[in-house]
């Protein structure tokens, strides 16, 4: 993959969440969270993250469950103009999987915080911590 997280400095163990047996995961995705403790990758703006994948899950390996950080400071890959400690959202419209953009005001699925300021397509440190927050 080419823009995934990069775990710098663990801080967190990762957890084991159930994932789909057929599907195919690269080391480094962002995940989204379904009921039941349950992981996909992140394919929308502001998914509920469940975390990012530890390691990579082979498709059809029998396996269903993998191991998903929810902490931790990574390497990711800025979607736009972004500031040391803005609270930064999953970038799924870009068409480029694992980008992060700053929340909007209203944001209710954070990922985490960013360590450092960044423009479009650099890098940057992301301190990981998905909360939901309802802000209605």
């Amino acid at each position: 993959m080419a823009l995934e997280a990069t775990l710098v400095f663990e801080t967190e163990l990762p957890l084991p969440f159930t994932v789909n047996n057929a599907t195919n995961v690269l080391k480094g995705t962002v995940m989204k969270m379904a009921d039941l403790m349950t992981a996909a990758p992140s394919d929308g703006d502001a998914d509920i993250v469940a975390g990012i994948l530890h390691g990579e899950k082979t498709a059809s390996d029998g396996k269903t469950k993998a191991a998903v950080y929810r902490g931790g400071i990574f390497k990711m890959t800025a979607g736009g103009s972004i500031t040391v400690g803005d609270a930064l959202i999953t970038n799924a419209s870009s068409g480029a999987a694992n980008e992060v953009i700053t929340a909007g005001v209203n944001a209710e699925n954070i990922l985490g915080i960013a360590l450092e300021t960044a423009t479009d397509t650099q890098t940057l440190l992301v301190m990981l911590g998905p909360r939901t927050i309802n802000v209605a």
